[in-house]
């Protein structure tokens, strides 16, 4: 036989090939990290029947709830949709007085490089998607109407867009009536009940457009993230006339007295201006009116139940197409709503349940699955947690923690307070039993009020001069981070007792 030989040249110019053809074989081979569905709702507290809710009627999200981690105590760092989504998306507390407005993202992301969650991602080899509304504008844009005009975070998406509807550009379809109808601020109501297909209200077309994706994308050979946001229940509580039959007012839950009661010592209570002054009340209050408050509950349960409907469908098309269940699956809403706590219709304040909402993670290989974490934890985990889960490392100084120890084992408790900023350098810490919230009175002092959860969890009293060794100490943790500058009560005509609520 015939020896083949090969001079020193011929082995120089086949060895890169081999090296190559190695390299392909080798990503060939690689593991595809793993896809990520986000699920974004608006304005949903934890009225969810796999949260305690005895009548909530939400049989999709308690069913993922069912194969996913529960994470009751999930807290917001602003309550307020833009600036809550800027803390979700950078991973990081407010820094700065732009981060606790909705305007933050779109004024402050040319500071962030590519250390925000999607263009995180997009540098790792994902490409990311955002349909509805994920950024405070649905879409992205940030011209008139939301229709047009400069990104709201640009080189983040891959694609960034609402589907096309009756309703048209951006804005009037965040706020829409049946059929098309966009609001007419003041004017229109706060409740509407259309006796029509689910269609008739927006997230029905989300959701379309949603199935849609996943279709297109269940071949992709690059792994995907892919956020959808939705809008209900945030005002108005528009919903087809089917999901209000599933509720009945007379059997949703009253407030105690005392917890809808407007707060009696010096607070950051405001007059709920979201819901008084962009809508039209035709005279009726839901503080002196109880009946009008019982149907205001209602018309919140159904936007709910719809939603709720809206989502089922998502997550059957991706069940259908990931059978296997390699998809990682996120549900998080970016707020909670206080429906007459403390005499307040909306959130735009720092106790309880505007702070509080979902969050729902599955991943593969979850332990435990339905189970539930009471552990403490916040949006600026979700970055952290998506990045470990992915693979990928984390950029330096996120704020959050990964929340993998709570996936692993449901009783591990929380590793850090949950902390939360608002207007006029309000600032807040939640600890397991204890909730202090520093403001400033009218006359630039100090001004707290401190809640215990332990002994009155609907926040009736203020315990903060029974108890100043416990506000000496949460002080102490809220001073290690600065208050963020804000306008002062003088400056601003306002009255710490009654703050005013930014237009949504």
């Amino acid at each position: 036989m015939k020896r083949l030989r090969f001079s020193r040249l011929t082995l120089f110019l086949l060895c890169p090939l081999a090296l190559s053809a190695t390299a392909t074989a080798t990503a060939a081979t690689a593991p595809k990290r793993p896809n990520v569905l986000f699920i974004a709702v608006d304005d949903l507290r934890n009225d969810l029947r796999a949260m305690g809710a005895a009548h909530a009627r939400t049989p999709q999200l308690d069913a993922f709830a069912a194969t996913a981690r529960i994470f009751t105590h999930h807290y917001v760092q602003v309550p307020t949709c833009g600036a809550s989504r800027c803390a979700l998306l950078r991973g990081r507390y407010p820094n700065e007085a732009a981060h606790v407005g909705n305007g933050g993202i779109a004024t402050t992301h040319a500071t962030w490089g590519d250390a925000n969650l999607p263009a995180w991602l997009q540098r790792h080899g994902y490409r990311t998607y955002a349909l509805g509304k994920i950024t405070h504008h649905p879409g992205g844009r940030t011209g008139p109407l939301w229709a047009d005009g400069p990104e709201e975070l640009p080189g983040a998406w891959t694609r960034s867009w609402i589907p096309k509807t009756p309703w048209g550009e951006a804005e009037k379809i965040m706020h829409g009536y049946a059929n098309g109808v966009p609001r007419t601020p003041g004017k229109t109501p706060p409740i509407e009940a259309f006796p029509g297909p689910d269609s008739a209200y927006p997230d029905a077309w989300v959701a379309d457009e949603a199935v849609k994706q996943l279709r297109d994308l269940a071949a992709s050979a690059e792994p995907w993230f892919f956020s959808v946001g939705f809008f209900k229940p945030h005002l108005p509580f528009a919903a087809p006339k089917s999901y209000f039959d599933l509720h009945d007012a007379e059997t949703i839950p009253a407030l105690p007295p005392a917890a809808a009661a407007k707060p009696t010592w010096p607070s950051t209570w405001h007059a709920s201006g979201e819901f008084r002054r962009n809508y039209g009340n035709a005279g009726r209050d839901p503080d002196t009116d109880p009946a009008y408050a019982r149907e205001a509950r209602r018309a919140y349960a159904a936007s709910v139940s719809y939603v709720d409907a809206q989502i089922g469908r998502v997550l059957d098309a991706l069940k259908s197409l990931d059978p296997a269940g390699r998809t990682i699956v996120v549900l998080w809403s970016d707020h909670g709503f206080l429906l007459g706590e403390h005499a307040i219709w909306g959130k735009h304040c720092l106790y309880e349940n505007s702070l509080r909402s979902p969050l729902l993670i599955r991943a593969p290989g979850l332990s435990q699955p339905g189970a539930t974490s009471t552990a403490l934890v916040e949006t600026v985990d979700i970055f952290p947690t998506l990045a470990d889960l992915c693979g990928l490392p984390a950029p330096a100084g996120l704020d959050g923690r990964s929340l993998r120890p709570q996936l692993e084992r449901p009783a591990t408790p929380a590793a850090k307070p949950a902390r939360a900023f608002w207007t006029d350098g309000q600032r807040t810490i939640r600890t397991e039993r204890w909730r202090l919230i520093a403001a400033r009175a009218a006359d630039g002092s100090p001004q707290f009020e401190l809640f215990d959860y332990a002994t009155d969890p609907f926040e009736t009293r203020n315990h903060a001069a029974a108890h100043p060794e416990v506000v000496r100490d949460l002080r102490a943790q809220l001073d290690l981070r600065p208050e963020l500058p804000g306008q002062s009560a003088k400056s601003s005509g306002k009255k710490k007792s009654a703050v005013a609520a930014p237009r949504p």
